[in-house]
């Protein structure tokens, strides 16, 4: 099983970051506008994506905890037969922090392109945050 891990420094509090994290349904406005282009709730639990570059998905919420500010979630279907990520928002100070964005997926040959879309994820997360903190 592939594991990828990725992290970035970002210029706006660990607070304001993790409600648009946490917010699941708005990910398309509040966190990465433009790394995916639309983001629709299905019932409390799930949420399907669709990515910049075409791709959709459907991702299952696993948690939202807010005490450890670290949302997980899963999805499956298309070359993926398990994919389990997680981000985390951890404070650098009162207007920084970091996020930490974890991902286990099968088969092990699709850890490239993922790798790639995490790392334009969190340049998207971390371009739209440090524009405008208060927007997040």
């Amino acid at each position: 099983m592939a594991s990828i891990h990725r992290d970035v420094l970002i210029d706006a509090p660990a607070a304001a970051l993790w409600a648009a994290l946490s917010d699941v349904g708005a990910l398309h406005t509040r966190l990465v506008p433009g790394f995916v282009t639309h983001c629709e709730m299905d019932g409390d639990e799930a949420r399907q994506i669709r990515f910049a570059n075409g791709v959709e998905t459907r991702e299952l919420i696993v948690s939202v905890d807010a005490q450890a500010r670290r949302l997980v979630w899963s999805a499956a279907g298309g070359r993926l037969t398990h994919h389990n990520a997680s981000a985390q928002v951890l404070p650098e100070g009162d207007s920084r922090c970091r996020v930490v964005w974890i991902a286990d997926l099968l088969p092990h040959a699709m850890a490239p392109a993922i790798a790639t879309m995490i790392e334009a994820g969190l340049r998207a997360m971390k371009a739209h945050a440090e524009a405008a903190p208060a927007r997040i």
